[in-house]
């Protein structure tokens, strides 16, 4: 496809004079060249979304909820063409990425029904004669940064909530998988929104996010990603008094009680483990299981593990894609390697795959003590750490002991054990014997190190909004 910048509702070359090729992973061969942005370029899409924002913030509710439905109906129509240039650019399974393009179009929907349903109150007077009421307006133009491991969700949820909020925004999308994004961005061009109202722009992170922070015309920070690069954007934003959501990393326990259907619950497993090849913030990497049951769940999650069909993403047997990039490949290999040298029991995988693509076999590690660097650093790819507990308090312990609480799940039929768990897990998300953690109408942020705020719900959309207090003597 042809990769450009959208600026100003116009699909273009950035002005660098670098140039980035767009990988496919599976086949590590070229999908286009991508000419980045350069600071004129940055500017001149912050200048379009403030001008537009002037416009789309006078748009009413209900026409906004009109035009943001419509993206939805588009997206629902284009399902097969958006799934596979995800698949073609991330490596994800077909079926799997049809699934996130569904899921993206249902953000725009939901976005589209709570941008009518954003409600002010009234608050009685301590004197008559007084009028209080607090009204909801747009924050102002919105700079976002996503990354590349859901490349249509991730961008949808904060295009949706800023759009139905009555906000524009300057979207940076990655560079690795900008033909999704911009086939959103093609979508929203063709209909009827104001032109500017929403911009991609691709280049040098650094060079972006100092611009977009320091601008007087960015009004608020959106970021999902890493947390070392989110911290970073927190202290630029800061510097300008930019309100700021973040969306960073993940270590996910999983408690696994004695009292589950231990075969149903380690097939499950596996599926959620392998997911998008383990490469989602919410993924559960850290299996915390009781002694009783670890054998037994132990042996019946490495058969299944060892069922996984790994492959080109387009047969439709296959369940597991390759690796983004060579990063998370090398990644991957030095925390393996770093358990092998340990004497960790790798029961399954543990090694890359295929001479072609960034390939590597799902991987089970059994009991790796805390000396190993997985326990402590999120894998983000296909390894899986299975360890024992004694008692629901250990279990609960080494599920708290990371500064990082974006995603957890627990499987059990207890329910003093559900009441514990839900009590004392530090997390943003808690999901009991379920591996859904995000919905487009569900709230959905992490604590400590894990983020600030939250997308999803109408929860998500009041992080675009500020709050106006009005006080009236009659």
């Amino acid at each position: 496809m042809q990769y450009s910048q959208y600026i100003s509702g116009k699909f273009r070359d950035g002005s660098s004079e670098n140039i980035y090729d767009v990988l496919n992973p599976s086949t590590l061969e070229t999908l286009g060249k991508l000419k980045f942005s350069n600071p004129h370029d940055i500017e001149e899409a912050i200048h379009s979304a403030a001008n537009a924002f002037e416009i789309w913030r006078k748009t009413t509710a209900y026409d906004r909820s009109v035009l943001i439905r419509k993206i939805a109906h588009c997206m629902y129509a284009q399902v097969d063409q958006l799934a596979e240039q995800i698949s073609l650019e991330l490596g994800k399974p077909l079926q799997e990425a049809k699934k996130e393009v569904q899921t993206a179009a249902e953000m725009f929907e939901w976005a589209s029904e709570e941008a009518r349903r954003i409600y002010g109150k009234t608050i009685a007077p301590r004197t008559a004669g007084i009028k209080q009421t607090v009204v909801y307006e747009p924050v102002g133009v919105v700079a976002a940064f996503s990354g590349w491991n859901a490349p249509a969700i991730t961008p949808a949820r904060k295009i949706s909530a800023a759009l139905a909020a009555g906000c524009s925004i300057v979207m940076k999308p990655s560079e690795e998988t900008a033909g999704i994004a911009l086939k959103i961005a093609q979508i929203i061009d063709e209909l009827d929104f104001p032109k500017g109202v929403v911009n991609m722009i691709f280049g040098n992170p650094e060079e972006i996010s100092n611009i977009l922070c320091e601008s007087s015309d960015i009004a608020m920070i959106t970021f999902t990603g890493a947390t070392s690069i989110g911290k970073s954007l927190a202290e630029k934003a800061s510097k300008h008094m930019k309100k700021l959501t973040l969306e960073l990393g993940g270590h996910a326990p999983v408690i696994i009680c004695e009292d589950v259907d231990v075969e149903k619950v380690a097939k499950a497993a596996v599926a959620a483990k392998f997911r998008n090849a383990g490469q989602v913030c919410t993924s559960p990497t850290r299996f915390l299981i009781h002694e009783s049951i670890f054998n037994e769940f132990s042996q019946k999650f490495v058969e299944h593990t060892k069922q996984i069909k790994v492959g080109n993403p387009f047969d439709a047997q296959t369940q597991m894609g390759p690796l983004k990039n060579a990063r998370r490949l090398s990644a991957i290999e030095a925390l393996v390697e770093n358990a092998r040298d340990l004497g960790v029991d790798i029961a399954t995988g543990g090694e890359k795959l295929q001479d072609s693509g960034y390939f590597y076999a799902p991987t089970v590690l059994i009991q790796p003590s805390l000396e190993v660097q997985v326990n402590h650093i999120e894998p983000f790819g296909p390894v899986a750490i299975l360890r024992s507990f004694d008692d629901l308090g250990a279990a609960l312990s080494e599920a708290n002991r990371l500064p990082l609480g974006l995603a957890a799940y627990a499987f059990t039929n207890n329910f003093g054990y559900i009441e514990r768990i839900t009590n004392e897990i530090e997390s943003g998300v808690i999901s009991i014997n379920d591996w859904q953690a995000s919905l487009p109408e569900t709230p959905f942020g992490g604590v400590k190190d894990s983020g600030l705020g939250t997308e999803g719900g109408s929860e998500g959309i009041h992080e675009f909004l500020k709050i106006k207090t009005l006080r009236i003597a009659s």
